[in-house]
């Protein structure tokens, strides 16, 4: 399975997805370091608005956490009036490789904004998609993180077209970023399905941390999961085993004041250490990339439940 892949960021929905990356469309010089590190010999196609698709490399999926700046509560929702609105030129791409599946990501205030738009665009390319919200703390982070995920494919495709991407023809997931989350919670979101009828539950344990990522109990450097982390504990241990690694302290003190520590923010995101931090960025440089990131295992419970497979 070939994948192609715009806004990439570190790649995390990439990760979910499985299969070869033929090709990735970056431009952030962070990422773009990341992810050549990752992906020696892969093709960065760069800016999205300058690609003629026409010409690129055919892929079974294309995926795309388009930039969430236009939709997102935390900023002016300006929408399509926003110079950041660049869901036109996935659009494109989808319309000119016709892959059999687009994968999409963004913030939840896009249901709300602009999201009918992208409805609509890709009923006039004569394909259907189904949505969902589900937060990270659902496949077992300790943080909430809700995203909008969208699993896109021409209309009246067959259950070959319409299984996991991140599956082989067989059933059986090609890249497995480790177990998800068991699920008890009968709770979350409900949307549907853009061809009719239809919903889709985001299922899953609710985080018992509560707070923005880095706002845990200081942990000593070199105490591993020691036994200070007070009420944020039993999310921390939680994510500890799903990961199989264990919580670095939260902060640094650099110049003798305490800062966030990138490698806590990575493992919170759910990607193997190193990830990002191992590429000699910056901590601010790191903590944006992270911060603008998909975690991997949400991304892959959300399309186990977008296709109704096991995550």
């Amino acid at each position: 399975m070939k994948v192609g892949s715009l806004f990439t960021g570190y790649g995390g929905l990439d990760l979910a997805v499985g299969g070869d990356l033929a090709w990735y469309a970056e431009t952030d010089p962070a990422a773009c370091r990341v992810l050549k590190a990752h992906y020696p010999g892969v093709p960065n196609l760069g800016d999205v608005r300058t690609v003629d698709w026409a010409a690129v490399e055919p892929v079974d999926v294309i995926t795309g956490g388009y930039p969430c700046q236009p939709f997102s509560t935390a900023g002016q929702r300006k929408g399509a009036d926003d110079d950041r609105h660049l869901w036109p030129h996935l659009r494109d791409a989808i319309s000119a490789i016709r892959p059999r599946h687009a994968v999409l990501e963004n913030v939840r205030g896009h249901l709300t904004l602009g999201f009918t738009d992208v409805l609509r665009d890709l009923a006039d390319l004569g394909w259907s998609a189904e949505w969902g919200v589900v937060r990270a703390s659902d496949a077992g982070a300790p943080h909430h993180r809700s995203r909008l995920f969208v699993l896109a494919h021409p209309d009246g495709a067959g259950s070959e077209t319409r299984q996991h991407p991140g599956r082989d023809r067989a059933g059986v997931r090609l890249e497995p970023m480790g177990p998800a989350a068991p699920t008890t919670d009968p709770g979350c979101e409900r949307y549907g399905r853009g061809e009719g009828p239809g919903r889709v539950a985001g299922m899953g344990v609710e985080s018992e941390g509560r707070g923005r990522p880095g706002s845990a109990p200081r942990q000593e450097p070199g105490t591993g999961s020691a036994e200070v982390w007070g009420g944020y504990a039993p999310a921390i241990h939680r994510w500890e085993r799903i990961t199989g690694r264990t919580a670095p302290t939260p902060t640094i003190a650099p110049n003798g004041r305490d800062r966030l520590n990138p490698e806590f923010v990575e493992w919170m995101m759910g990607l193997p250490a190193g990830w990002v931090t191992g590429h000699d960025l910056t901590n601010s440089q790191a903590l944006r990339m992270l911060g603008n990131g998909v975690v991997p295992q949400q991304a892959e419970l959300a399309l186990a439940m977008l296709t109704g497979s096991d995550p």
